[in-house]
């Protein structure tokens, strides 16, 4: 296959699975560090989450206009490695007892990544033929998958057997190897702006050009309404395991497998049929089985049917994220990668932050149950929004609207 052959794909795909590597034993290790020193509180865990996305809402933006101005190469190094140093940091915290400094740790691992992250989107742009845009996409989401198979496995048998600091161990050298392999990409022929009134000017330029495509406004409209669904629910799946299914905190994994697997199997056959399959059709229809799926995740008392839903909802979510992915990567200008990622990220992080924020409090001033309800309506919201969609003779970018925003320049 050709676009195995491709170096700047062969290296993004390496260090992507490096650093999934690293998100995952992370996750496990300070989910299960967190719940034994919490007694497994619900706001605990709920703030974990919180600190997570906290920084992708905040900083985005900002990282993708300066990813656009600056050598994509040397930031993604300097990400990585900045990561790296950090976790390093924290390690000599809380081995001397400080075991708050882990929300630190993942607070300043999501600041580093919202200026190293689009800088891969825009290498990823600018050296992978169109042509092998929707395979290439497929296969980043197939790794991502494959990862939600093998990560919390891989992340709950290091903790359990060597602890949280043999784990922030493993995040930080992971980190290294990554800034290392990164040395491999081409050189980036890029002028670095400096003027502060210009990059100011640049982000409002983003603005605007998100504002002038009607996809892109209806898609940065639904992701504020799937985002804030998704974050009520995201740090409450540990309690599916205990107070719904009655199991031990530990077979977590066993569904987060079996959801990956379905991402790995829907991301395949997503690349495969993507030029046969109504886009329309698989994002609207996948928000609506997700909206579905929540509500029978949360009355099931049966581990058959919790882990089967979360095989099917892992299969139509893959598909999903790769179909839209595709459309968006297609439609934006190069120049304008980092901006309009800077954009709609943080709208649907923001709602993950907001969601995520009121998962704790929701849950002990309400119930589990009414919580799932709660997040299963506002994702079909963003559903109802996503028919505005139209992927009729779907353009490779927009320059009628890049031109219409040269005019105002």
């Amino acid at each position: 296959m050709q676009l195995l052959k491709n170096r700047v794909f062969q290296i993004i795909l390496l260090t992507d699975l490096i650093q999934q590597g690293a998100i995952w034993i992370r996750n496990i290790a300070l989910l299960f560090f967190v719940m034994e020193l919490t007694n497994n509180d619900p706001i605990y865990v709920s703030l974990l989450t919180v600190i997570e996305y906290a920084p992708i809402f905040l900083f985005s933006f900002i990282g993708g206009a300066l990813a656009d101005r600056w050598n994509p190469k040397k930031t993604m190094i300097l990400g990585d490695f900045a990561s790296a140093l950090s976790i390093f940091i924290i390690i000599l915290l809380v081995t001397n007892g400080n075991w708050q400094a882990i929300f630190l740790a993942t607070l300043v691992s999501s600041i580093v990544s919202q200026i190293s992250q689009p800088s891969s989107s825009i290498m990823f742009k600018k050296h992978i033929p169109e042509e092998m845009v929707a395979p290439a996409i497929g296969i980043i989401q197939s790794l991502q998958a494959l990862f939600l198979i093998v990560g919390p496995i891989i992340g709950t048998l290091i903790y359990s057997w060597l602890g949280i600091t043999a784990s922030l161990i493993c995040i930080a050298i992971a980190f290294f190897i990554s800034s290392a392999i990164l040395f491999l990409l081409p050189k980036v022929q890029k002028k670095e702006e400096n003027s502060t009134s210009r990059f100011i000017e640049e982000m409002k330029e983003g603005v605007r050009y998100v504002k002038n495509s009607k996809n892109l406004s209806i898609i940065a409209f639904a992701f504020v309404f799937i985002g804030l669904g998704a974050g009520i629910v995201q740090p409450l799946d540990i309690f599916i395991v205990i107070d719904r299914l009655g199991i031990e905190k530990e077979n977590i994994q066993w569904l987060y497998m079996l959801a990956g697997i379905g991402m790995f199997v829907g991301s395949i056959l997503a690349s495969i049929l993507s030029n046969k399959l109504n886009t329309k059709v698989v994002v609207v229809g996948g928000l609506c089985f997700l909206s579905i799926s929540l509500i029978v995740e949360v009355l099931s008392v049966w581990f058959v049917l919790t882990a089967t839903m979360n095989f099917i909802t892992g299969l139509i979510l893959a598909m999903w994220q790769t179909m839209l992915g595709m459309v968006i990567i297609k439609i934006i200008d190069e120049k304008f990668v980092g901006r309009t990622n800077g954009i709609l990220t943080p709208l649907f992080i923001g709602g993950i932050l907001i969601g995520s924020a009121a998962a704790g409090p929701l849950v002990t001033f309400t119930s589990l149950i009414a919580t799932y309800f709660i997040s299963a309506t506002i994702i079909f919201i963003g559903a109802m929004i996503s028919i505005e969609l139209s992927f009729k003779h779907l353009p490779t970018s927009e320059p009628h609207k890049s031109n219409e925003l040269a005019k105002q320049m």
